[in-house]
This record gives structure tokens, sequence and C-alpha cells, in this order.
């Protein structure tokens, strides 16, 4: 039993050293939201999603969380069903979304400056969210930004997500 617990505890440490001196996050592509249309999917309170399905073709985002560094990309990001199946529909501009500590008492979205999405629902982004602090189970969202109305919806997250400089 002590040998258990002993074992335990270097896991437990080694896992903590880890997560503290991982500085890089990655997701190597993206998926779009899956939601039936007008039915709300949130990733928290509030975190909302748009109110059609979307589907993307690739893409990655990577995020230093000690400098802010962060750099994405997404492609054939458009929409599933509805008069707009198959393109980005009326969403002219997207955000990157961090979410650090999703859904717990210290979560914090951290936004990229609007990008440009274009006809065939592609967009890029390098440069810097600025001071992240403690950033627990990063979540990466990409999130409408014009029109206005729908401003804040995620319709994309970043998935095969992995930790490490």
């Amino acid at each position: 039993m002590k040998k258990v617990l002993a074992s335990l505890c270097l896991l437990l440490g080694a896992s903590s050293a880890f997560a503290q001196t991982s500085n890089t996050v990655r997701w190597q592509s993206f998926a779009g939201v899956i939601t039936a249309q007008n039915v709300d999917n949130p990733v928290s309170a509030n975190i909302h999603s748009g109110t059609f399905a979307w589907t993307a073709r690739g893409g990655s985002a990577r995020v230093n969380l000690a400098t802010g560094a962060v750099s994405f990309n997404i492609q054939q990001l458009v929409i599933n069903g509805a008069k707009f199946s198959g393109t980005p529909g009326p969403i002219s501009q997207v955000t990157g979304t961090l979410v650090c500590n999703p859904g717990a008492d210290g979560e914090s979205p951290h936004n990229t400056a609007a990008v440009n999405l274009d006809v065939h629902g592609n967009a890029q982004f390098s440069g810097s969210l600025g001071t992240l602090g403690t950033c627990s189970n990063p979540l990466c969202l990409v999130r409408i930004f014009n029109p206005g109305g729908a401003r804040g919806l995620w319709i994309a997250t970043g998935v095969d997500r992995t930790l490490g400089d």
C-alpha cells in the first residue's frame, strides 16, 4: 500500500510540475459547432453558440500562456443547412477566443482582434492576447464578430489539444 501511495504522489507531483512548466497549448484542428437550428449549445454561462450547425475543414491554433502570443487559422468554416448551407452566410468577421478555467469561478475569456472571414470560410490571425494569468484547461473558440447582432456566439472549437513547449 505504501508503494502505491508513493507512486501516486510521484505521479501527481510530475503532472503538477508539467502543468506549471507547459507554456504552449496547441490545437491541431477545428470542429464546427453542432447544434440544431435555433438551439443554443453554450460552453459556459456567458458564451453561447451560433444558431446554425457549422463545419470546419481544418486549421490550427497555438497560444503561449506565459507571453499571450497567439496564432490561429481556420479553413472552410461554413454553415450546414438553412439557406446559407456551404457558405459562411452573413458572417464577415470572427475573433479567436481563449477561455481560461472554463466553467469555473475564475473563468476568463481572452479575445483576439477581429479578422475577416472570406467567402470560402477562411480566416487567420497572429498577435497577442496580453497577460493571461492562471489558465487551467484552456479552451479555444472561434466566435462571430460581425454582424454585430450575432457578436460573441461561438461557431467552432479547437480540437486535438496538446500541452507543452
